[in-house]
């Protein structure tokens, strides 16, 4: 990992701990690997498969599962209720925000910002992401910087 990825790593994973309610005392895990896939120099990319101990697949299919019962609801307030918990509970959806609102990933001209995962297509930051790659990135976060 290049040194500017990882400073960049770090700095948004510490705000993302300590908005998650994380310490030093009680820290939050985080699985990488390394990405390798459209990228010219080792050590741009990094790929998250995991947070607080299970995968971001298993997030983003917790994340759909409290989307469902919310739009199964009439009620607004029960709605409101399940879609709240989801942003407050669900650490895969939560990391990918804040990755997506505090880091400063790299966009090749031509090319969309350099996050994508299982949310993209909904949260952005480069919402027409094609269906290949999209797929691709379904049960991880890939980033580059």
């Amino acid at each position: 990992m290049t040194p500017e990825l990882a400073a960049e790593l770090h700095r948004v994973l510490e705000r993302f701990a300590a908005e998650s309610g994380f310490t030093r005392a009680r820290p939050v895990s985080v699985e990488f690997r390394r990405g390798f896939f459209g990228h010219h120099q080792v050590g741009r990319a990094a790929d998250i498969y995991g947070v607080g101990g299970l995968g971001i697949g298993r997030w983003k299919a917790l994340w759909d599962e409290a989307h469902r019962k919310a739009c199964a609801t009439w009620l607004p307030r029960e709605r409101h209720r399940w879609l709240n918990r989801a942003r407050m509970t669900n650490l895969g959806w939560r990391l990918y925000k804040a990755l997506q609102i505090y880091g400063r990933w790299a966009q090749p001209y031509g090319y969309p910002i350099q996050l994508f995962g299982p949310w993209t297509r909904t949260e952005g930051p480069w919402k027409h992401i094609s269906d290949s790659l999209l797929r691709a990135h379904r049960d991880h976060i890939h980033l580059a910087r």
